[in-house]
């Protein structure tokens, strides 16, 4: 049913070969991908365009005018030469900083135990209903949350990380034997947007979903964007960064204890504490880590300063929550791009092109996904791209092994014995040529040649087979040579000589081109001429006998193609014109009046221009032949031509 269709449609067998290895390989090859990323085997690719794709996207490069960081430094712990502070240090700084009316404090240190002096003073600040503290989800193992402050005061500070060390993702919500914990910044956004009539509530798409103002947190899945098998506990989504650097004013404790803040710095601001010192070991990389020249991660509280910033941000409506594609859309968007990419590798097969469609290809998926990034949306990137290029690569190495095996069989066919310049033009048209594996048969006008020694047989019984074997193919290597030289094709050898055709694979309809061949083939016999003396007065010298050769040549309509069945193949070519060839080689064998005798027809004669001397022998009946032929003998070169 498919090959009548190719029919109708005129899709040669190739093409239909080609498309099959098309949709096979798009299909096995999107396949093996899906299940590579079922089993987490590309995420790290993914992830390393993940973070390509935040680098490079326009963001909001100014410091989020909502937030304050109060940073403790190196410097602060050697002016106070302890660590950790005392309970007295940091309630100073939380009293500084609430005389300044900021809306909410976050204190990202941890105070589960006294650390005297102080202590009564810093559970009076930690009563405050505006500060917030923290503790780990599992408090077991962990640090738990200071005694002093009350459920709703308190977050979970713990940080996601990825496989490969990089923090991507923000826990908002999470469960341990006390029940449902709220994290830090869900904490110190719930404490600001309150003050805007914002308050979290449950989706009206799905209530269990979290929604604060205009944006409903969808969590994220094991299996969203570039994530495949990722630990989804909890209630998480992808952290959407504001930028590497100064995203937040930043102040050391030290300014604060001194004074040296701007009080609309803190005015109804979210006020977070914590520890920047590397000492201190509260760092973190991010997509960033891999291109900042100095300060490679983010300490600890400007993590949670991000994720404050874009938790306003998605509440206000001035940034979108990142989305997902379906597990489905994500398996058409790969397949799509698989089948793409052999495509190209289909269409395309010189080198040159299959490079510029693969780069076209490339940037136009990095555009698709960077544009769409841009909107929010994390769609893979490395697993189309991978599918991509493995494909066209399958593709391209099938059809160079099909071109490979195609251009074996028609050396094949030909033997070795076409001029480099006929084999380039066979090559090249070679979806013209080849038809189920053979040459089709083409009808052409061509000059036939055909040469043979005379008394062979007289001279072979002289020599030994090796000697003759050596002998005879010195003599053969000349024709060969001069045939090909002069872009003709060696059809046969025939013991003592040859049959060659000029002319042929390639169907010549111009009579300039025609003509072109039949002066080819003529002045190829003059130069073989030429070398024959050469070769008499070395083999002379050698004690290798001299010989006399005959040569036929006849132009005119012939059909050439593949002769034999699927176990033997050969370039044939026949017609009446290669009859009366060889019998203008044969014909007259009394008649020897030079070592190489030429004779052409009437009907190669008239292509000549007149270039040669030649010398008529009349209208002659040639053996199987009913009409008479008109024949001549190239006698030379005309003198014009010679001088």
């Amino acid at each position: 049913m498919i090959f009548k269709l190719a029919r109708k449609v005129r899709i040669s067998l190739p093409d239909l070969i080609n498309a099959r290895v098309v949709g096979l390989a798009t299909i096995s090859i999107s396949t093996a991908l899906l299940g590579l990323r079922y089993l987490d085997q590309l995420q790290p690719l993914e992830l390393f365009a993940y973070d390509h794709l935040v680098r490079l996207r326009p963001v909001e490069k100014k410091s989020d005018p909502r937030l304050l960081v109060v940073t403790i430094t190196e410097e602060d712990i050697q002016r106070h030469a302890q660590w950790p502070f005392s309970d007295q240090l940091i309630a100073k700084v939380l009293s500084r900083l609430q005389a300044l009316e900021p809306t909410v404090i976050g204190l990202d240190i941890y105070r589960d135990i006294p650390v005297e002096p102080g202590n009564a003073e810093l559970i009076t600040q930690l009563k405050q209903p505006n500060v917030i503290t923290i503790q780990n989800i599992d408090t077991r193992t962990g640090t738990p949350a200071p005694p002093a402050s009350s459920p709703e005061q308190i977050g979970f500070n713990n940080v996601l990380i990825d496989p490969d060390d990089v923090t991507r993702r923000n826990l908002l919500l999470a469960e341990n034997d006390e029940g449902t914990l709220y994290s830090f910044s869900l904490r110190l956004a719930i404490a600001y947007l309150a003050t805007q009539g914002i308050s979290p509530e449950g989706s009206q798409q799905n209530p269990n979903y979290l929604q604060l103002g205009q944006s409903v947190f969808v969590p994220l899945q094991e299996n969203s964007g570039g994530y495949e098998r990722i630990d989804a506990h909890g209630y998480q989504i992808l952290l959407n960064y504001r930028w590497s650097e100064n995203i937040v004013r930043k102040v050391s404790l030290s300014q604060v204890l001194d004074g040296q803040i701007e009080p609309s710095w803190v005015k109804d601001k979210i006020v977070l504490i914590g520890s920047t010192a590397p000492s201190l070991k509260d760092l973190f990389k991010t997509p960033y880590s891999s291109v900042l020249q100095k300060n490679l991660d983010m300490p600890g509280v400007v993590i949670h300063a991000q994720m404050v910033s874009q938790l306003l941000d998605a509440a206000t409506g001035e940034r979108s929550l990142f989305w997902f594609w379906s597990e489905f859309t994500e398996g058409l968007w790969i397949f799509g791009w698989v089948l793409i990419g052999g495509t190209v590798g289909w269409v395309f097969r010189h080198p040159v092109t299959v490079a510029l469609g693969v780069s076209i290809g490339l940037l136009v998926l990095w555009g698709s996904c960077f544009c769409i990034f841009t909107l929010a949306g994390w769609v893979p990137v490395a697993s189309p791209a991978l599918g991509f290029l493995i494909t066209v690569g399958i593709v391209v190495t099938f059809q160079s092994h099909q071109d490979h095996q195609q251009q074996q069989m028609i050396m094949k066919l030909l033997g070795q014995n076409t001029s480099p310049q006929i084999a380039d033009t066979l090559w090249r048209g070679r979806d013209y040529l080849l038809k189920s594996g053979k040459l089709p048969g083409l009808s052409l006008t061509a000059t036939m040649f055909f040469t043979d020694i005379k008394n062979f047989s007289t001279i072979s019984e002289k020599m030994t087979p090796e000697a003759l074997l050596e002998w005879l193919n010195e003599f053969l290597e000349v024709l060969t040579h001069e045939v090909l030289e002069h872009q003709g094709i060696v059809n046969k050898f025939t013991g003592d000589g040859l049959i060659a055709a000029f002319g042929v694979p390639t169907p010549h309809k111009d009579k300039e081109k025609i003509a072109e061949d039949a002066r080819a083939a003529v002045t190829c016999a003059m130069v073989i001429s030429d070398r024959l003396n050469e070769l008499n007065q070395n083999w002379l010298k050698r004690g290798l006998p001299n010989i006399q050769m005959r040569i036929g040549i006849f132009t005119g309509a012939i059909v050439a193609g593949s002769l034999g069945g699927k176990n033997r193949l050969e370039y044939g070519i026949i017609g009446d014109s290669v009859n009366i060839a060889s019998r203008l080689e044969s014909c007259e064998k009394h008649r020897q009046p030079s070592d190489c005798r030429i004779l052409i027809g009437y009907e190669t004669l008239v292509h000549l221009q007149e270039q040669f001397e030649v010398e008529s022998w009349g209208l002659l009946a040639l053996k199987g032949k009913e009409r008479m032929v008109d024949v001549y003998r190239v006698v030379g070169w005309r003198s014009d031509k010679s001088s």
